[in-house]
């Protein structure tokens, strides 16, 4: 790591004081917290069959893959040669060899597959480093993922589809499911006049011999290759729920047309579309009038997932950022022995770990649900991760970018990439205020959810005076009236996953780890931007965990 980068001649000049080029990296070995959190969260098993994953996303080969998907953004077709209709979209081969990265090692299903023994640990821990690869690609290994609990409301839907969606194959053919060894799974939800408010969807289900037929819009089908999609529409007996497959059981193209891609900020490689059903066939999934009920089992994994992306990027951005610092001298000595460029990096260090705990501390929640403390925690913390984690994001990969300077800026670095994508989590199923309205109905619906959050953080105190006062805050705030409650809703998520993070660090972490960051976003002098740190900060304890 410390091996300066051979100096290369040019015509003017020699290229030099520049980091070694891009080469193989084993993103487990190097990740130190993963390891020791899933020595502490999961069983062994986790840890033996991530190691493979590990170096595969951080060889130069899947690094370039993910640049490549990225590079060439998916190409919608509607129509073939003679005017036929298609609904296709095309997507670059690096994107295919990504997704049989994920699909063929079974990371799509290893949480059905090992359900209540590790399994949504794996899961997550695996889609922390898949992200590293690109995060993009990852959502239909999400949405594939998460479908699971929501079919099984319907046993017959779900024995038809079960033995495909937990193939460890990856098939991108345009074909009828059954002829596939393997499938992926899709959600369209939302629509324009409502978004995040569904009750308002229009798209309307009639019953008829065969099924339901679909008709209607929505703003946003992820995935829309995929080989069937979750949806909402309107019956008789209110919203429903129903499974729309690409293909009728006659294995005619189902009446999904595609109406254009999103052109979006970031997240490149993958498509979201517009699309419209027009008499589409569909089997219902889950009890009639139920649909919302049905179809948040599926966004309940997914806001696990989308908790978990963003300390994957983090830990991505730390690492070219740390790297890159260490090998880069400027005004005499290195850019990682200068005290300000330092505190950054440690400051982003302390993000990425605490990310990463409580993104497997809930994992493990979801692993647990026959315990009633669990299965409580795993109502609430989802979305305090997923709210807190992608507010932390955008800010993180821009100060990253900062400690490479212009080259940060440029495309050739993951780091333009990273700060482009990291908005998607937190808009997508569901903005801010949404998730944070989410937490205050969890609270009031569901009172075991503070108890059980109460319990983990009154295990914590002691060590740290500055944590101590946040937790006796947060529980002065729980005691307004509702009317206060709502209107401080932000602070209020953010301070209980603050203060989750902070439990977790006391609890387990080193004690340079706890103490500073209890210190720097629990204590007096918190400042909104990073590098701000005490004065003190044991720093060489905090940066010698970022690689061995």
């Amino acid at each position: 790591m410390h091996d300066r980068a051979p100096r290369s001649r040019l015509a003017t000049h020699s290229v030099d004081n520049q980091p070694l080029p891009p080469r193989d990296r084993d993103l487990f070995a190097l990740d130190r917290p993963l390891r020791e959190t899933l020595a502490r969260e999961a069983p062994a098993w986790v840890a033996r069959r991530l190691a493979p994953l590990g170096a595969a996303v951080g060889s130069r080969e899947f690094q370039a893959l993910g640049e490549e998907a990225n590079r060439h953004p998916p190409e919608l077709r509607l129509f073939d040669r003679h005017g036929r209709r298609l609904d296709e979209v095309h997507y670059h081969p690096a994107y295919h060899q990504l997704l049989h990265l994920a699909f063929d090692h079974g990371w799509h299903t290893v949480a059905w597959e090992e359900e209540f023994q590790g399994g949504h640990q794996a899961h997550v821990a695996a889609l922390y480093l898949l992200t590293q690869a690109e995060p993009g690609f990852c959502c239909p290994v999400t949405m594939t993922h998460a479908a699971v609990p929501a079919l099984r409301r319907e046993p017959s839907v779900y024995n038809t589809w079960c033995s495909r969606l937990q193939a460890w194959d990856y098939d991108p053919r345009a074909v009828p499911a059954w002829e596939k060894p393997a499938v992926t799974l899709g959600m369209a939800m939302t629509e324009k006049q409502g978004g995040s408010d569904v009750r308002a969807n229009t798209t309307q289900a009639v019953r008829d011999d065969e099924g339901y037929r679909l008709t209607g819009h929505k703003w946003f089908c992820s995935a829309p290759m995929s080989d069937a999609f979750l949806t909402l529409a309107q019956t008789d007996e209110g919203l429903g729920c129903f499974l729309v497959p690409r293909f009728t059981p006659d294995g005619e193209r189902n009446a999904i047309e595609l109406q254009r891609l999103k052109d979006k900020c970031g997240n490149r490689a993958n498509a979201s579309a517009e699309i419209e059903y027009r008499g589409a066939w569909a089997e219902a999934v889950g009890a009639p009038g139920r649909g919302i009920s049905t179809i948040l089992e599926m966004v309940q994994q997914t806001r696990l997932d989308a908790a978990t992306a963003p300390p994957g990027m983090m830990r991505q951005a730390l690492l070219e950022a740390w790297l890159h610092v260490r090998e880069r001298h400027a005004f005499g000595r290195r850019l990682a022995e200068q005290p300000l460029m330092r505190r950054v990096i440690a400051d982003l260090a302390l993000e990425t770990e605490a990310s990463l705990a409580l993104a497997m501390r809930t994992a493990r929640a979801f692993d647990t649900p026959l315990d009633p403390h669990e299965r409580a925690l795993a109502r609430l913390l989802p979305a305090l991760a997923k709210y807190w984690h992608n507010k932390r994001g955008p800010g993180f990969m821009a100060e990253a970018m900062e400690c490479l300077g212009g080259i940060g800026y440029v495309e050739e670095t993951p780091l333009a990439r990273l700060y482009r994508e990291a908005p998607v989590n937190s808009i997508w199923e569901g903005s801010g205020n949404v998730i944070c309205l989410d937490v205050l109905r969890s609270l009031e619906r569901n009172p075991e959810c503070i108890d059980a959050l109460r319990d983990e953080l009154l295990a914590a105190r002691g060590p740290s005076r500055d944590y101590d006062q946040a937790v006796s805050q947060l529980e002065t705030l729980l005691t307004r009236s509702a009317e206060e409650i709502e209107a401080s809703a932000r602070w209020l998520t953010q301070r209980m996953a603050q203060c989750m993070q902070a439990a977790l660090l006391l609890r387990h972490a080193p004690e340079a780890i706890a103490q500073t960051f209890c210190r720097s976003r629990l204590g007096q002098d918190v400042s909104p931007a990073y590098g701000v740190l005490p004065y003190d900060a044991p720093l060489d304890a905090i940066l010698s965990r970022i690689v061995p």
